[in-house]
């Protein structure tokens, strides 16, 4: 029986059960969200998971529906549902959960949408011309992830942004050769631009026959090599956002460059070949990633924290 007391807070309720929802859905989701959630400050956790599931729900969308027409109607509407959180009209407990994210750190509703754009053009486009058109992708993909984490932080300059932008996008293109044979396999997707194809004499059927008979010669391995130390040097870029964050945060936000790197050097150690299986992170591996990052928060926990100038923290300059 519904509580009718004048003390009464539904909304309060409604809020509490869905954040809940999201918790649920981010421990089930995510193997180590337990842990990393320890890296992150108290008061972002429950932001995480909400931002995340709104993340998941999308990408689940997208890549596990088996239908293109039917991914498409339900990014359309799962969009309208965006929008009306925006408009102040939040439906279902993701969107309850994420209008209490969206209000408290101020979060434009750009984004959240460019996600979506890319999760509908992954229904559209299958091939990439050039490595730009590559980029272009993850401007949309990937680097609203990295924006979504600074302005939970608190961060909205254009510099952090641009440095987040270029390990998210490398974070990326680490995930697309690491699963070229997976994503041709499964999708029928090939995120190797052709232009880079082209210039090692590589062709579609090329990359099919490999992957059917589980090779990879000399030409493919250099073509993969020429995209991992490209990647390479865009995630040496990104990796100077770090020493402009908080040492609260600079741990989790650490993890996606590191995580990335790591996929690289798997993809090293097996000489360039994601044809013929996909390299992979040992749970011993993904561990001590974690366990540096979290060592890391626990030393600068201990350290005695020196004045911080204000300018360094957009959001406090602001308060």
């Amino acid at each position: 029986m519904p509580n009718s007391s004048p003390d009464a807070d539904p909304l309060g309720s409604e809020l509490a059960g869905a954040e809940q929802f999201t918790r649920r859905l981010a421990h089930r989701h995510y193997e180590n969200f337990s842990v990393i959630s320890l890296l992150l400050p108290r008061h972002l956790r429950q932001d995480f998971c909400n931002v995340y599931a709104y993340c998941r729900t999308a990408d689940d969308l997208a890549d596990e529906i088996g239908d293109r027409h039917e991914s498409l109607r339900q990014l359309s509407a799962f969009r309208h549902q965006l929008h009306d959180c925006y408009a102040g009209r939040p439906n279902g407990p993701i969107f309850v959960a994420l209008k209490s994210t969206i209000d408290r750190h101020a979060i434009p509703m750009q984004p959240f949408d460019d996600l979506l754009d890319a999760f509908e053009q992954d229904q559209r486009v299958t091939r990439y011309q050039t490595f730009a058109e590559l980029v272009d992708y993850c401007r949309r993909s990937a680097d609203p992830v990295g924006r979504l984490v600074l302005w939970m932080c608190g961060y909205r300059d254009p510099q952090r942004q641009r440095l987040s932008d270029r390990t998210c996008t490398a974070l990326q293109l680490a995930n697309f050769w690491q699963d070229v044979r997976r994503d041709l396999l499964d999708r029928d997707r090939i995120y190797l631009p052709a232009e880079t194809m082209r210039r090692f004499g590589v062709s579609e059927d090329d990359l099919r026959q490999h992957i059917a008979n589980r090779t990879c010669d000399d030409r493919c391995r250099q073509m993969i090599r020429f995209e991992v130390e490209r990647t390479a040097r865009m995630f040496d870029e990104g990796e100077m956002l770090l020493p402009m964050l908080d040492q609260s945060v600079r741990g989790q936000i650490g993890l996606f460059g590191a995580g990335g790197r790591a996929v690289l050097q798997s993809i090293r150690r097996r000489n360039f070949d994601t044809l013929s299986d996909r390299p992979a992170l040992s749970q011993f591996q993904k561990g001590s990633l974690i366990l540096s990052a979290l060592m890391g928060r626990l030393k600068s926990a201990a350290r005695p924290r020196p004045a911080q100038n204000v300018s360094a923290h957009p959001a406090e300059a602001k308060a």
